[in-house]
């Protein structure tokens, strides 16, 4: 941890709020990124970062240093979206498509050489949203595992401190869920290519 985060969450525990705010700040992009791609819904995704936040303040004395704060923070998001889950288990998942749709109808857009053409930009949009719903229907459990490595792209030694668990088990687990993925994709293997 760098020396000015660890000045800064000493700070936070004797209730300097400014100090809190600007470690907000630092990290509010990254609690919400977190927080849609569990979700993949905008709304969700802000209720969890507020309460994750809300949490990170009443709780920031509890924060021992024993890992790097942002793996603290991770697991703190992975609470609440569980806790939330657990709370609404019957809750609709929103698609990726939602930040796609334009209010004024089509954008007229030039392309330059090289770049790809509406055609390549239509299936990567199709390849992106086919992986999400696939994604989003696989059990809550392998739907965490795969969004935090694949997706927030953490180590296998910091999953296992968010998840608090065995790093064998986080790999084990996390091979069932790209199995279970895969499966679920293969209906879907011209649009991948494969």
């Amino acid at each position: 941890m760098r020396q000015d985060e660890i000045r800064l969450i000493e700070r936070c525990k004797r209730g300097d709020r400014a100090a809190f705010n600007e470690l907000l700040q630092r990290y509010e992009k990254q609690v919400y990124n977190l927080a849609y791609r569990l979700t993949g819904n905008y709304d969700d995704a802000q209720d969890i970062a507020s309460e994750v936040f809300v949490r990170v303040f009443n709780s920031i004395s509890k924060f021992r240093g024993d890992s790097a704060f942002s793996t603290w923070l991770f697991r703190v998001v992975t609470n609440v979206y569980l806790d939330e889950r657990k709370r609404r288990t019957s809750h609709p998942v929103s698609s990726l498509e939602e930040y796609l749709e334009m209010e004024d109808g089509p954008v007229k857009r030039q392309v330059e050489d090289g770049a790809p053409g509406p055609q390549e930009l239509a299936e990567q949009s199709e390849r992106t949203r086919a992986l999400q719903e696939a994604i989003n229907g696989l059990p809550e459990f392998q739907r965490v595992m795969i969004t935090l490595y694949h997706v927030q792209e953490l180590p296998y030694e910091e999953i296992a401190e968010i998840l608090n668990m065995p790093l064998g088990t986080v790999k084990s687990r996390l091979n069932r869920a790209r199995r279970a993925l895969r499966d679920k994709l293969l209906a879907q293997r011209e649009l991948f290519g494969a």
